[in-house]
């Protein structure tokens, strides 16, 4: 196995780009190895790593299907849905409380008023 190239924060050769910046280009890595490896030092801690891929090996990214687009809608309209009263929030629903705002903090002056 042969050791990766790597380079310096910034100093990168044309050719080489990472998974964002392919994605930018409308690239994806298409199945091919790591190609270099770009180190950003930092104090007291070990260096930030990004691992780079050859830009003329990759491959066009793949256009959504109709089928591809149902599921991602109904996936982030089921990020919206509370667990507890089922209602549509509409905002997307932190993992965090798991429910909506007024399902998580209810307000005890509504509680006592239809006590």
């Amino acid at each position: 196995m042969s050791a990766l190239p790597v380079f310096r924060w910034r100093l990168a050769p044309d050719g080489y780009a990472t998974r964002r910046q392919l994605r930018a280009r409308g690239l994806r890595p298409g199945g091919q190895e790591v190609a270099a490896q770009l180190e950003r030092p930092r104090r007291r801690r070990p260096p930030l790593i990004a691992y780079l891929y050859r830009v003329d090996m990759a491959k066009p990214v793949r256009p959504m299907t109709p089928a591809r687009w149902a599921a991602l809608a109904r996936a982030n309209a089921a990020r919206r849905i509370c667990r507890a009263c089922r209602r549509d929030a509409g905002y997307v629903i932190p993992a965090s409380l798991g429910m909506c705002t007024p399902c998580a903090f209810p307000d005890p002056s509504q509680t006592l008023r239809s006590a």
